[in-house]
C-alpha cells in the first residue's frame, strides 16, 4: 500500500509527526509480529524545500513526479485561527495541491485530511455532497466556505466514500490509525496500545461552545441569554425578545454558524455546564441536573452519553 503524506509549506509540526510516527510504529510492530507487509509511506510536497510552521526543514519527494498513490494524507496547515487560515488557503501552493488531489482522486486514490488540512481538501470541491468533520472551533468558517459539505463537527473521524476527515490537532493520530486499521485491525489496536491512544469517537467533550458562538453577534447574544436561563428552560419567544431579533433570523443564524437549532444549542450549553460542575463541584448528578434545568439525573445521564459518548466514562466514575 503506497501512502503519500502531502506536506505543504508551513505544515503543522505535530500533525505531520503524528501521521508519520503512527505509521512508522505500525510498520515496526508488523515486522515484530510478522503480521502484514509494511506500509510504503512517503512524504511528498510541491516544492523542493518545505518548512514546517516551526521553521524545521523536512526532506520530501516532488509529488508531481510520482505515480498515483493508494492513499493521500493531508496534515494540517500551521495557520489554525480563522483569519490566518483563510489567508493561507489563497496561496498558489494550496491551489496547485488541489489540482493534484483531484487528479489522484480521479485515478482511484483515497484521501484523508485532519484539522485545517480538511480545508485544503474541501477547497477542491471533492467533499461536496459528502459528510465530513473538521476542527471544532473552525466549524463556522467551514460551513461558510463549503455549504455543500455535510459537516458534523462533533465527530472525531468521518469516513464517506473514498474520503476520510478528522477533527482537531491530535485527531491526526485517529486518522493514521484508521489507515493502519484498513490494513489490519489487530495491528491498529496493538499500535494504539503502544502509543497510549485511547478510542475517541467524539470531539464534543473538548468543545467550548462560546468560542464558536462569538463568530456572529446574534449568536453571541443568544449564548449570553441562554447561559443565564439554563435552569429556567428554553423559550424561543423570550430569547428573540431579549436579544432583539426575529425567530426566523435567530434560527437561520444559529444554523449557519453552528449547524444546529437554537434549542439544540441550548441543550449543548446545559451539557457543557453540567460537565463543568461534575468536574469541579461536589454536587451529585441529580443535584446538578436541577441546576441546569432537568427534573432528574436520568435525563442528564442520557444526554451526556448521547453527546459525549465514551468521553463520559470519567464523569461516571465520580457520580
Amino acid at each position: 500500500m503506497l501512502i503519500y503524506i502531502l506536506a505543504l509549506d508551513g505544515v503543522f509540526d505535530i500533525g505531520l509527526s503524528s501521521l508519520t510516527d503512527v505509521i512508522t510504529t505500525a510498520n515496526e510492530l508488523a515486522a515484530v509480529e510478522n503480521s502484514v507487509s509494511p506500509l510504503d509511506m512517503r512524504i511528498v510536497s510541491l516544492r523542493k524545500k518545505v518548512c514546517t510552521s516551526q521553521g524545521l526543514t523536512i526532506p520530501s519527494l516532488l509529488a508531481h513526479q510520482l505515480p498515483t498513490p493508494d492513499i493521500v494524507l493531508i496534515p494540517a496547515l500551521g495557520s489554525k485561527m480563522p483569519a490566518p487560515l483563510a489567508e493561507a488557503l489563497e496561496r498558489k501552493e494550496v491551489k496547485d495541491a488541489g489540482v493534484l488531489l483531484q487528479k489522484w482522486a480521479a485515478a482511484g486514490a483515497s484521501i484523508g485530511a485532519a484539522c485545517t488540512g480538511t480545508f485544503v481538501l474541501a477547497e477542491t470541491g471533492l467533499l461536496n455532497g459528502h459528510q465530513a468533520t473538521t476542527s471544532w472551533w473552525l466549524s463556522a468558517l467551514f460551513r461558510q466556505r463549503y455549504p455543500r459539505v455535510a459537516l458534523d463537527d462533533s465527530r472525531m473521524l468521518v469516513n464517506d466514500a473514498c474520503f476520510t476527515t478528522a477533527g482537531a490537532a491530535l485527531a491526526h493520530l485517529d486518522l493514521a490509525l484508521g489507515v493502519v486499521r484498513s490494513r489490519s485491525p489487530s495491528l491498529a489496536a496493538l499500535c494504539a496500545r503502544y502509543l497510549l491512544i485511547e478510542p475517541r469517537a467524539s470531539q464534543a467533550v473538548f468543545v467550548i461552545p462560546d468560542h464558536v458562538a462569538h463568530t456572529d453577534p446574534i449568536v453571541e447574544r443568544f449564548e449570553r441569554w441562554a447561559r443565564g436561563r439554563l435552569a429556567q428552560g428554553f423559550s424561543m419567544s423570550e430569547a428573540t425578545h431579549a436579544i432583539g431579533t426575529s425567530e426566523r433570523t435567530l434560527g437561520r443564524r444559529i444554523q449557519t454558524v453552528l449547524g444546529k437549532s437554537p434549542l439544540v444549542y441550548f441543550q449543548d450549553l446545559r451539557v457543557e455546564r453540567a460537565v463543568h460542575l461534575l468536574q469541579t463541584s461536589t454536587e451529585s448528578i441529580d443535584q446538578i441536573a436541577t441546576l441546569v434545568g432537568y427534573s432528574d439525573g436520568t435525563t442528564l445521564r442520557s444526554l451526556l452519553r448521547k453527546k459525549l459518548g465514551k468521553g463520559v466514562r470519567e464523569l461516571r466514575a465520580k457520580n
